[in-house]
C-alpha cells in the first residue's frame, strides 16, 4: 500500500496569492506554498495533489466526481481533503453541499485567522462537513492538517482491518 494521497484543494485569488495582504497570506506565492504543502506531507508518510480554481462550479465538480469514484470503490482516492475556498467559505452553501457527499476526511484550512478579521470572514460555511478547521497558522497550519488526517485515515484504517477480521 503506498502514502495516502491528500488533494489539496485552493479556491478563488490563491492564484494571485503573492499579491494579497502579506500580513494576512504571508507574500507567498501558491507554488510556493504548494511545494511547502508537498515537503510536508512527504515528511509525514503522505502524498499531495493539487487543484487551484476561480471557478466555483469547477471545485464542485471535482468533488463530486471524487464522490462518485468513492461509491464505484472500497478504496478512497483520495484518502482525504485539504480545503481552502478562500471567499467561497463564508456564502457558498454549493459547497457545503457538495463536501457533505464525500466520506474522505476533510480538513479546513485558512492561512489567516479569519475569526479575527472583517465580520463576514468569521462564518464558515463548510466547519460542520469537516472534522477540524485550522486558521491563522499560516503555512504550518498545512502541516497540522496533514497530521488531523493522517490520525483519521489511521482510525479509519483500523476500523476497517477490525471489521475486515470479524468476518
Amino acid at each position: 500500500m503506498g502514502a495516502p494521497l491528500i488533494e489539496v484543494i485552493h479556491g478563488v485569488n490563491f492564484d494571485v496569492l503573492e499579491l494579497r495582504d502579506p500580513r494576512h497570506y504571508g507574500g507567498l506565492t501558491l507554488d510556493a506554498l504548494q511545494d511547502q504543502i508537498a515537503a510536508y506531507a512527504g515528511e509525514l508518510g503522505m502524498a499531495a495533489v493539487f487543484l487551484q480554481t476561480n471557478r466555483e462550479h469547477e471545485l464542485l465538480e471535482r468533488l463530486h466526481e471524487i464522490a462518485r469514484a468513492e461509491r464505484r470503490s472500497a478504496r478512497r482516492e483520495p484518502a482525504g481533503l485539504i480545503i481552502n475556498p478562500g471567499a467561497w467559505t463564508h456564502y457558498a452553501w454549493s459547497l457545503h453541499d457538495a463536501l457533505e457527499l464525500v466520506h474522505a476526511p476533510a480538513v479546513e484550512v485558512h492561512l489567516s485567522d479569519i475569526g479575527a478579521r472583517e465580520g463576514w470572514r468569521a462564518r464558515s460555511v463548510i466547519s460542520d462537513v469537516c472534522i477540524a478547521t485550522v486558521a491563522g497558522e499560516g503555512v504550518s497550519g498545512y502541516r497540522r492538517a496533514l497530521m488531523l488526517l493522517r490520525a483519521a485515515i489511521g482510525r479509519a484504517d483500523a476500523g476497517a482491518a477490525s471489521a475486515e477480521g470479524e468476518r
